[in-house]
């Protein structure tokens, strides 16, 4: 296998969006709009079905909302990362969001743990997606 060129300079790439599939427009829109409060940024509807778009008040990469087309997307509803955490919501106040999110009646895996990268901990969407919270330590 030959490795990837290094050197390339700068690209002007970024990671724009990413697709979660979710059984529900609406309960999806509920859930990271009225309970994570990102901003609802598209929602358009498509011939069978809606273009829906959410993103962090804060910035970074959108996640397009997506209902499944068929049965193997369905199936994988919640488990897109292979049971891994592969959604990262970082914060600049752990403890308030952790409080927040935990008053809006997400589920937290495991207590608040200390990393040599900062404060984290693990949470299930209600899709069944694992995310971490987490607050990078400065520097």
């Amino acid at each position: 296998m030959t490795p990837f060129p290094t050197g390339l300079g700068e690209t002007g790439l970024r990671l724009a969006a990413l697709t979660l599939i979710i059984p529900d427009y609406d309960a999806a829109i509920g859930f990271f709009v009225g309970i994570l409060g990102f901003d609802l940024l598209e929602d358009m509807p498509q011939p069978g079905k809606r273009w829906v778009m959410v993103g962090p008040p804060g910035g970074g990469a959108a996640i397009v909302l997506a209902q499944p087309a068929n049965s193997e997307q369905a199936a994988a509803i919640g488990n897109q990362g292979g049971g891994r955490v592969w959604l990262f919501l970082e914060t600049d106040d752990f403890v308030r969001d952790h409080a927040r999110l935990s008053a809006a009646g997400v589920v937290f895996e495991e207590q608040p743990r200390h990393e040599p990268y900062g404060i984290v901990a693990v949470w299930r969407d209600p899709f069944g997606n694992r995310w971490d919270l987490i607050e990078r330590r400065a520097g």
